[in-house]
């Protein structure tokens, strides 16, 4: 390699024009060599050698990658010279866990005042340029986008919660669930899910409890926990892979209470995310009324009303209507059959167990129609039961029917509390039946949608 050693190189003529290298040849300024004159003034040349937690003194013209995984940094600025710039780029948007202190060279100023500044903004890189005196460095290029691919979903919507390294987002009404940023890897945009459809209420009368809104739920390898007996991961078309798009929530209102003594129970509605729908349950069959003792299917069943002194007696309603894998629901109980009076409504579907059917007229302590219980999940990092049945109507000396686990309203008995109780709100419990008098039966709690996913 040969070597040249001069002080100037200057163009033959005046005002010419000197060219160093041909076309495709690289041009390499050695190790610790400085440049001049090279550019506009204030430019920069980054450094590549990240910077940890600590205290370091930049060098004008240089930008720094900070990391501050581990800690904070102080960046020491250089002496000021009218142009002399230095630039800072948070390197693993961490900065506003762990900040960055810039502090100028003795007494002079950031911005016109003689102190330091903290950056603690996520993402953030700021382009620092000594003006004079009066304002010593001045910010000139501040940008807070932090634009990283993202590992994990990014999502809007619902009220937002974490349990770990997971996000909950719980819907407890109407809304949209905002996927802005897929994962890198496909399967963390498998996500885990319970929805549950609205509750429905239970009859007067005697009658049958409210069956409770189906229960839908999938546990994603990716974002685990102790999930119900629900699980559906087995089977394909229950899991939801998301993409970066809107998906309109719908939570099922529980059913409504209707006073008629000759009118069922109202089934709760449905549930919907994405391509799972959670059927709302189905309403209490009426007690002491031949053509209406019969429970209505749906995500579980309301149970059946009161045989009725003829002796005849419906079923409770079916659950799992339509039918999913596994089943959203279990059906209702049976009313009681006894030829000569009409006590003792069955109690109401819930997800896991079907409502109890009534038991022999007029005893005290009897097995009354209670509703079913529901489906415990931990989704949002703690157990939870929801979906459970309304308890049947009864006449007797003795306590009100119960309401299944998972907020299933208790059902209403003369001998003790005569209306029935309403289902929990956001559970998809169902509502109990009412008795005696006032026959006020329970309305069906409102459903609910839950999402959780990876996040970090």
């Amino acid at each position: 390699m040969s070597e040249v050693k001069v002080n100037k190189i200057s163009p033959r003529t005046a005002c010419g024009t000197v060219t160093l290298g041909d076309s495709g040849d690289t041009i390499a300024i050695g190790a610790g060599v400085t440049a001049t004159g090279f550019g506009a003034t204030g430019e920069i040349s980054w450094d590549t050698t990240v910077k940890t937690n600590g205290t370091f003194t930049a060098t004008a013209g240089v930008g720094y990658f900070c990391n501050t995984t581990a800690g904070t940094i102080t960046v020491n600025l250089p002496a000021g010279a009218a142009g002399s710039s230095v630039a800072l780029a948070d390197y693993a948007g961490t900065w506003q866990t762990y900040n960055v202190t810039v502090s100028p060279n003795g007494s002079e100023k950031m911005g016109g005042v003689a102190e330091d500044v903290t950056l603690n903004t996520e993402g953030q890189s700021v382009t620092f340029v000594y003006i004079d005196g009066t304002q010593g460095w001045i910010n000139v290029l501040d940008s807070t986008s932090n634009v990283r691919a993202n590992e994990y979903v990014v999502a809007t919507g619902g009220t937002i919660s974490t349990s770990g390294d997971y996000k909950i987002h719980t819907f407890t009404g109407p809304g949209t669930f905002g996927v802005t940023a897929i994962g890198a890897c496909a399967t963390q945009n498998l996500v885990s899910y319970v929805v549950v459809g609205g509750g429905a209420s239970g009859a007067v009368n005697y009658g049958g409890g409210g069956g409770a809104g189906g229960f839908r739920e999938v546990v994603s390898p990716t974002s685990p926990y102790t999930g119900s007996p629900l699980n559906g991961y087995p089977a394909a078309p229950n899991r939801i892979t998301v993409s970066a798009t809107d998906y309109p929530i719908t939570v099922g209102g529980g059913g409504t209470v209707n006073p008629c003594t000759a009118t069922k129970g109202n089934s709760g509605s449905n549930s919907i995310f994405s391509t799972i729908t959670a059927a709302g349950g189905g309403g209490g069959g009426v007690g002491a009324n031949c053509s209406q003792k019969a429970g209505i299917a749906g995500g579980s069943g309301g149970g059946s009303g009161s045989g009725g002194p003829t002796g005849v007696y419906s079923c409770g309603g079916a659950g799992n209507t339509p039918p999913t894998t596994p089943a959203q629901g279990t059906a209702g109980g049976a009313g009681n059959r006894n030829p000569s009076t009409h006590t003792h409504g069955g109690g109401g579907g819930g997800a896991t167990v079907a409502g109890t059917a009534a038991g022999g007229c007029g005893q005290s302590g009897t097995p009354y129609g209670d509703g079913g219980a529901g489906a415990t999940s931990s989704i949002t990092g703690s157990p939870v039961a929801r979906a459970g049945g309304g308890g049947g109507g009864a006449n007797s000396g003795g306590a009100n029917p119960a309401g299944g686990a998972g907020g299933g309203g208790a059902g209403g008995n003369c001998g003790a509390t005569g209306p029935g109780v309403a289902g929990t709100a956001n559970t998809g419990g169902g509502g109990g039946s009412g008795s005696g008098g006032p026959r006020i039966s329970g309305a069906g709690g409102s459903g609910v949608v839950i999402i959780r996913y990876k996040y970090q």
